[in-house]
């Protein structure tokens, strides 16, 4: 069974029949398309993606691309990226669009692979403020950006990351803390690291409390790795009573490291995490954290791009959410 078959089973062209399917239901009768696609059902029929793709015409594929993953990684270590491909793909699904995800270590290489494709749209998650550009100029479709920095007129969608370190220095402070290390990655090699690091450390010295990089610890966003770090900072001798830490996956890390030297959380060094996902609940101590709204995040991002693809009118928006504490058991209270 093939498009002319059902064209000609129908008593209709093929163009109709590539009408149907493709859902350009105005330029089709309801009785004409309720024939094919009884024709179609009936022989269970399934058109070619890769044919519609290279035919030029919709698909409903959106592409997410998860970048700077190298070979031997997975997406699943991190629980932000997993909650997020997982919304996403729900968002899409229920406008009937489908999710084709890719991850890699460059986001360059990718732009060939989603034009082959003809992909009607695509989702980037963190990319660095300098690639945006060339997806840009390398992608003749919609794109939105999810944490993304830039100042290229484009849709993205974040969070108040200067705020949410903001945020966390207060508290802490507010708690009586005055040693305070800051677990993340390199703040001076992405945007939003570095946002959430600068407004800490303008906490601090609003505050009046020291604060440098040598009160900086860098890790990556693996839970195993950051272990480490719980144990550096217990073991440093500086005096430390709190770990900011600029994920949760961080700060379960840290939390664990912590233990193993010996130290109890929140009664020997407080902890505080970021993103509020749903593991945050499941270790003990229950994990204080700076919240965001991944659910907004996801459903503004699928609706920014869906309906760009759909009306065929470019967007302009940089959307940053508000952040809150949320506050649990790992930070203790040292003021009274």
């Amino acid at each position: 069974m093939n498009l002319k078959d059902i064209a000609s089973q129908a008593g209709v062209s093929t163009a109709t029949v590539s009408n149907v399917i493709n859902k350009n239901y105005h330029k089709v009768s309801d009785e004409t398309r309720e024939k094919i696609e009884k024709i179609i059902k009936e022989n269970n029929y399934q058109p070619s993606v890769a044919a519609r793709s290279l035919a030029g015409t919709k698909n409903h594929i959106v592409g997410l691309v998860i970048p700077y993953i190298s070979s031997m990684e997975e997406f699943t270590i991190s629980p932000y990226y997993v909650y997020m491909v997982s919304a996403l793909e729900r968002y899409v699904r229920n406008r009937d669009y489908y999710l084709m995800l890719r991850c890699v270590p460059d986001v360059h290489s990718i732009l060939p692979f989603l034009s082959a494709w003809n992909v009607d749209g695509a989702i980037f998650i963190g990319v660095l403020g300098s690639d945006v550009s060339e997806i840009k100029k390398g992608l003749k479709a919609p794109v939105v950006f999810l944490d993304t920095y830039t100042d290229e007129n484009v849709v993205n969608v974040g969070i108040d990351d200067y705020r949410g370190g903001y945020l966390t220095a207060r508290y802490l402070i507010g708690k009586g803390h005055k040693k305070i290390a800051f677990a993340s990655p390199d703040p001076a090699t992405g945007d939003v690291v570095k946002e959430r690091f600068k407004g800490f450390s303008d906490a601090c010295v609003e505050a009046g409390i020291e604060f440098s990089l040598e009160d900086v610890f860098r890790t990556d966003t693996i839970y195993y790795n950051a272990i480490a770090v719980g144990q550096n900072v217990a073991l440093s001798g500086k005096g430390y009573t709190a770990v900011a830490a600029m994920s949760d996956i961080v700060a379960m890390g840290v939390i664990e490291g912590i233990k193993q030297c010996g130290f109890k959380v929140p009664d020997d060094i407080s902890v505080i995490g970021f993103d509020n996902i749903n593991e945050g609940t499941y270790i003990t101590p229950k994990l204080t954290t700076v919240e965001q709204d991944l659910e907004k995040k996801a459903e503004l991002a699928s609706r920014y791009l869906l309906n760009m693809i759909e009306t065929k009118e470019e967007t302009f928006v940089n959307e940053k959410l508000p952040v809150c504490i949320k506050e649990r058991d790992s930070v203790k209270n040292l003021i009274g």
